[in-house]
Parts: C-alpha cells; structure tokens; sequence
C-alpha cells in the first residue's frame, strides 16, 4: 500500500517503517509502531506467566551443559 508523501512527512516514516492502523470510533488512525520490549513479545506469543528464581550457580551450570552439548566432538 503505497501512503501519501504528506502523511509519511507527518508520521515521520520512511521505506519499511511499520504502521499500525486501528479503527476508533468510526475512524482510521494510523501510527508508527512502537518499540517492542523481548518480554513484550513474550507476553502476546505465551501469556503472562511468572518467572521463577534460578540460582545464578544453576544457571551456569545449565550455560556450561547446553555448551558441551553443542560442541561436543563425535
């Protein structure tokens, strides 16, 4: 969809910026998307969900097993 130069000026977007377009009572309105966080995108692929607390000697050695796994010679 090819948007209006005035408008792209106005958003302040250029080539491959992402818009969101949303209907409000009765009306477009359209907006740069924000900025996602990696917990955001968490949060809508898998829900709200609570993290439980890992010792950090736990996850070292959980780093160090996925390491010797991943290059571990045959």
């Amino acid at each position: 969809m090819e948007i209006d130069a005035e408008v792209r000026r106005q958003l302040g977007v250029g080539p491959g910026s992402v818009l969101v377009w949303e209907w409000r009572n009765g009306e477009f309105v359209v907006r740069r998307a924000g900025k996602c966080t990696s917990a955001d995108i968490h949060e809508a692929l898998f829900g709200a969900w609570k993290q439980r607390k890992i010792a950090p000697t736990d996850v070292k050695t959980g780093i160090r097993k996925y390491i010797r796994g991943r290059h571990a010679r045959a």
